[in-house]
Order: structure tokens, then C-alpha cells, then sequence
């Protein structure tokens, strides 16, 4: 599956409103807009408008993941996804997901500690068994591990939804430790000063209002 950066967020929105306030779930498509353009608990930021989205949620209907409701006696239509259903996914599974749609690439920590709202992981160990589930899904990996960082004590991971990631490096299989080399250094560097730069001009555009 490979899915485009707007039906990532728009799943990922849907899965987070289900398993954190159920009661305004589904969405309308102002609720769903609202929840792609969040500052919060999302990387990157986005801006969409109602095109993007509507855009985005024809191409999730057309993979099957996203149903339409409509209330009794109303014509506005909602929204829900059909993710734990395509994929016979539990609770834990799409909490997972639905931090890695929306935050990018994460550590099993950061896991734990963001998805405490979604769902109530018993500890690192659970949190450990849904990536490596998810990892060895029979419809094939949803999610995959990448290289530690440097200083990180643990490796990131990344979801597959979108098909593999241009961006960021597997981790190494296992063998003898390996020192990266001074290329790999310099091209670490770069990225880094790019994600800075990234930052800062979304800083100054905040500022100007």
C-alpha cells in the first residue's frame, strides 16, 4: 500500500479522534479538516483545505479505509476509517499507527508516552509486542525499525502505509558494530541543519501571523 502524505493524515486523524473521544467521533469533513491542521501532536504541520481533504478521503474510499455515515436525519455526511478491519488490527495496533501517521518516526518510548491517550499500554513490553506485530503482519510489515540515532538508546520506527520511506535509513542487520563512516557523518550533518532551517522559517512565518 502507498498511500500520499494527505491520506496519511487524514487516516492517522481518524484513528486518533476513534480511540480519543469516541463521543465526536466520526468526523465531519470541518472536523477532520480542524484535525489535519492541528499544531499539535503532528509532524509536520499542514495546512489543507477542504480540497486536500476531500481529495485524500476519495483515494482512502477507493483502498477501502474509509467509510461515509450519515446520521439519522441528517444529510451531513461523517467520516470513520476501516483500518483495524482491513487489516485485522487490535486496539493497541492502530494506536500504534495512529502515532506514526502522525508523528513520523518514533521510539518505543516516545510510543508509550504519546499514545497514553489512545490506548493503555501495560508497559514497554506491550508496546515492544504490537511494533513486532505489526512488523510480522501476514498482509506484510506495517511498520519497520530504523537505525538509532546518535545518543539514542533506542531505535526509531517507522510505518509502511505510505510505501518505504525515501528519508531515513533501515537498521543494520545484525554483526559486528560498525562506526559510521565520515560520509554518512557529513550527510547526518545536512540533514540536520535542513530540518533547522525547516524549523526556523516555520518559526518566522508563526511570528509574522
Amino acid at each position: 500500500m502507498d498511500l500520499t502524505p494527505e491520506q496519511l493524515r487524514v487516516l492517522g486523524c481518524l484513528v486518533e479522534k476513534q480511540l480519543a473521544t469516541p463521543q465526536q467521533y466520526p468526523l465531519s469533513l470541518n472536523a477532520l479538516i480542524a484535525a489535519c491542521n492541528q499544531s499539535t501532536n503532528r509532524e509536520p504541520v499542514v495546512d489543507y483545505g477542504e480540497d486536500d481533504v476531500r481529495g485524500a478521503l476519495a483515494g482512502l474510499r477507493d483502498h477501502a479505509l474509509v467509510k461515509t455515515f450519515y446520521a439519522t436525519g441528517s444529510r451531513t455526511p461523517k467520516y470513520g476509517h476501516l483500518l483495524e478491519d482491513f487489516f485485522e488490527l487490535g486496539a493497541e495496533h492502530t494506536a500504534v499507527l495512529a502515532i506514526l501517521l502522525l508523528r513520523g518516526p518514533q521510539t518505543p518510548g516516545e510510543l508509550r508516552a504519546r499514545a497514553e491517550r489512545l490506548f493503555a499500554f501495560a508497559g514497554q513490553a506491550e508496546i515492544e509486542a504490537a511494533l513486532a506485530a505489526l512488523a510480522e503482519h501476514p498482509y506484510g510489515p506495517l511498520v519497520r525499525r530504523l537505525e538509532r540515532r546518535p545518543g539514542q538508546k533506542e531505535a526509531r520506527h517507522v510505518h509502511l502505509l505510505g510505501g518505504e520511506p525515501a528519508d531515513v535509513e533501515p537498521e543494520p542487520v545484525d554483526g559486528p558494530d560498525r562506526r559510521p563512516s565520515s560520509s554518512a557523518t557529513v550527510e547526518e550533518l545536512g540533514r540536520l541543519r535542513a530540518e533547522v532551517d525547516d524549523l526556523r522559517s516555520r518559526l518566522e512565518a508563526l511570528e509574522r501571523g
